[in-house]
């Protein structure tokens, strides 16, 4: 049977480099069952290893379903081995979990990942002398090299089953436990850490309680001796809450007990200039200058390096188009079967792509990169208080970060956030800022109507935009959390991870592979069925118009009520499966071609809408509009996934559509 090894560890310490450093690819990924969280396992080749990925977690006792997994695998999961993944450069911070660990597992392996970036930061670290003091092997590795990941597999090799290390405690809380154990030492098997279950008995969840009670025989007269010492520790102060702060407490004093002399900074000037750039980057007084310049920023290499892509992938399609329409003739494909797939299907798919792809391109790599260097913390901490206000989780900016590459993806992120009722509050408003698909829009109407083609000035409009998405997300928390999800605002741990410089080559790979691919992937998957759907209402005709036409006749008075036109709005509600078609869409009906179309250049753009009757109120109305109204269909079915309800949905597609359309109606009723 193979040797099951648990891979757990703090988030952002290198685990999944590390878990695909082992594995190789003889691994794949699934749901844990009942859990919407994903995890991967895999087989270490020429090992008869069988690696479990598990969540990253920072500490056995959980605040999210990720950490419930983590610990419930490490608990009650029995692996043969849990290797524990801590980041060199921040190792005390890292012990909170190790030490947990080792109160529970009887075979542990501590690995130092990053010793490259604490030999730059000049942190030395004496292994010898720490794995003498946790009695468990330890060994640094840099994730990327082979002779680490080698030396790793020898040191879980030799690991040996070692008694529970003993964190200790005040002597009240001491005195207890040892009551306790010396009670329940008759009735248990052996491997159970008897210590370690007294410790979660005393003030478990009601939950975990029972998972507890499973490792205990039935009819065990329990509660005889836990009401008793739970009364006790009482009256002298220990209620559930001060019970886990002496926890947390003693866990940290004894992580710093265990790093003196072991840990040494040779030279202490990286924290200083750490602790200086946190001073500019999360400070009152620069904090948010810096975010919303470095925002306008993304947006101005976004809108500028994404134009010249676009024209030549438009070019290259339309070639391919002509080429298949010529090869389809000569081959005796029917008129009719051309032109829906070539006209209907391929140009609407063709469109998505050359839109999306440049700025996607150039966009999550960016934000990436963010990431990589620590920044995307500094964010949610910069924001935590604004959504305290809201009654909201600061986490929340990292998920309303997310959805302006993909608002599915933000939803999806918002598990990162540990309270059911703040998650919620993320998903419901994450629509609010815009995703990807509506930038091409947003960018065309501000660079034609009010940047004059000046791309630092529509950079700075767009910057102004997500402002106006921020204070909108903001309001809407706050509206809700006094509403439909109303409650107390939990506190959360949010570590703030060294400076680092970024790895090119892994944001490229994240980027590119795991966020623009998939997302292209996803609205490719959407855009091809609707581009036929969109053919046929374009070429079917009722009474000597098209169903395009009298649709958008019927829409014509409620656009013409928020400031737009009917061809506008079905645009939009066209646009549902991908927010990338509404713009071809609309000039489609207003060329009155049976094909979506695409003109060359913004001056040819302009021409057609203003003699479609378009203002500069029209166009202010119809970003308005793009910016808030109901997410596409795959945001709305992740949303269903995430919280398992229709009813969540359906909010999630009001919420924005109603501001939408007020602001739509107060703009053409001020400026109309």
């Amino acid at each position: 049977m193979a040797h099951v090894i648990a891979l757990a560890g703090n988030p952002n310490v290198g685990k999944s480099t590390l878990f695909n450093a082992l594995t190789g690819m003889h691994q794949h990924t699934g749901n844990w069952s009942g859990k919407t969280v994903e995890t991967a396992r895999g087989r270490v080749p020429d090992y008869d290893y069988t690696l479990i990925d598990l969540p990253g977690t920072y500490s056995l006792i959980p605040h999210s379903a990720e950490e419930e997994i983590a610990r419930d695998f490490i608990c009650f999961g029995h692996p043969d081995t849990v290797l524990v993944v801590c980041d060199a450069t921040c190792l005390e911070r890292n012990l909170n979990l190790v030490l947990q660990v080792l109160e529970v597992s009887p075979r542990t392996v501590v690995c130092l990942n990053l010793s490259d970036e604490a030999s730059k930061k000049k942190i030395r670290i004496d292994t010898e002398k720490l794995s003498e003091r946790l009695g468990v092997e330890v060994v640094s590795t840099v994730a990327r090299k082979r002779s680490s990941v080698r030396n790793l597999l020898k040191a879980i090799d030799r690991a040996k089953p070692k008694p529970p290390y003993c964190i200790p405690y005040p002597v009240v809380v001491e005195d207890a436990l040892e009551e306790l154990a010396s009670f329940l030492r008759p009735y248990l098997a052996e491997g159970v850490s008897v210590r370690w279950l007294c410790l979660q008995l005393l003030f478990a969840e009601p939950l975990f309680l029972g998972q507890l009670t499973a490792l205990l025989p039935d009819g065990l007269p329990l509660t005889e001796i836990l009401d008793p010492l739970r009364q006790r520790l009482q009256e002298l102060g220990f209620d559930r809450d001060r019970f886990a702060d002496m926890q947390t407490e003693s866990i940290m004093r004894e992580a710093e007990d265990l790093c003196r002399d072991a840990v040494i900074y040779e030279d202490p000037s990286y924290r200083r200039l750490d602790r200086r750039l946190d001073r500019i980057l999360t400070g009152r007084l620069w904090g948010y200058p810096v975010m919303l310049l470095l925002l306008a920023l993304i947006f101005w290499i976004t809108v500028k390096g994404a134009n010249y892509p676009s024209q030549w992938l438009s070019v290259l399609f339309s070639r391919i188009g002509d080429w298949l329409t010529a090869w389809a003739t000569a081959v005796g494909v029917p008129t009719l079967v051309q032109s829906a797939l070539i006209s209907g299907v391929y140009r609407v798919l063709t469109w998505v792509v050359a839109v999306m792809l440049p700025p996607m391109a150039i966009f999550f790599p960016l934000f990436t990169l963010l990431e990589d260097m620590g920044y995307l913390p500094r964010i949610a901490y910069n924001l935590d208080r604004p959504f305290a206000c809201c009654r909201a989780c600061g986490k929340q900016a990292l998920t309303m970060c997310m959805g302006f590459g993909c608002n599915a993806v933000g939803v999806t992120g918002c598990r990162i956030i540990d309270s059911p009722r703040e998650r919620l509050l993320a998903i419901l408003t994450n629509s609010l800022v815009p995703c990807n698909g509506r930038f091409p829009l947003l960018i065309a109407l501000l660079s034609i109507f009010f940047a004059a083609g000046n791309g630092v000035i529509a950079a700075l409009l767009l910057t102004l935009l997500i402002l106006l998405c921020v204070g909108m997300t903001f309001g809407a928390t706050w509206i809700l959390s006094h509403t439909l999800c109303r409650g107390e605002t939990s506190s959360f741990a949010l570590e703030l991870p060294p400076y680092r410089r970024p790895q090119i080559g892994k944001v490229l790979v994240r980027s590119v592979l795991d966020r623009t691919l998939f997302v292209l992937g996803r609205a490719a998957t959407v855009a091809a069925p609707a581009g036929l759907v969109i053919w046929a209402l374009a070429n079917i005709t009722a009474g000597g118009q098209s169903l395009l036409l009298l649709i958008s006749g019927w829409l014509d008075p409620l656009g013409r009520l928020m400031g737009m036109d009917g061809v506008l709005v079905m645009a939009f509600i066209l646009g549902f499966p991908a927010n990338e078609i509404v713009l071809p869409v609309a000039l489609m009906t207003y060329l009155a071609q049976g094909a979506p179309v695409e003109l060359g250049d913004y001056a040819a753009l302009k021409t057609v809408l203003l003699q479609n009757g378009w203002t500069w109120v029209t166009a202010l109305c119809t970003i308005l509009f793009s910016l808030f109204h109901w997410p596409c269909s795959t945001t709305l079915l992740t949303v269903k996934k995430e919280t398992g309800s229709f009813k969540w949905a359906f909010f999630a597609a009001v919420i924005p559509t109603l501001i939408g359309a007020l602001l739509c109606i107060l703009t053409a009723n001020i400026f109309g």
